[in-house]
């Protein structure tokens, strides 16, 4: 059973998001999950041009996020400790430091 993400994933400031991983390691679940939340038609309806790929390894490599933000920056997270939970909130509050309209919204 998948942990239900806490709010929505909004790509609306990353330009491409790629997800590396080599799914005959055994550390690889939660960045398995984590790519099923971000590539959900929901989260990829906040933006159309953002490019979300799955790169399957097949060497044996650690598992690893790799996001592009709009503005050049890039957050790399070594997905083989990482839950999908703390991978989401990552980009989550990324995401929103990146958005000032979304802060706004969170404050609510």
């Amino acid at each position: 059973k998948m942990a239900a993400p806490r709010g929505a994933v909004v790509l609306k400031t990353v330009k491409k998001l790629v997800v590396q991983f080599c799914p005959f390691e055994s550390n690889v679940r939660s960045v398995r999950e984590f790519l099923a939340v971000v590539g959900t038609e929901k989260a990829r309806s906040t933006n159309a041009n953002c490019e979300v790929i799955a790169d399957v390894k097949h060497d044996r490599s650690d598992p690893i996020v790799d996001v592009t933000f709009a503005d050049g920056e890039r957050l790399v997270m070594k997905a083989a400790n990482l839950s999908s939970t703390e991978m989401l909130s990552a980009l989550r509050s990324r995401c929103l430091e990146k958005d000032p309209q979304a802060k706004e919204g969170a404050k609510m």
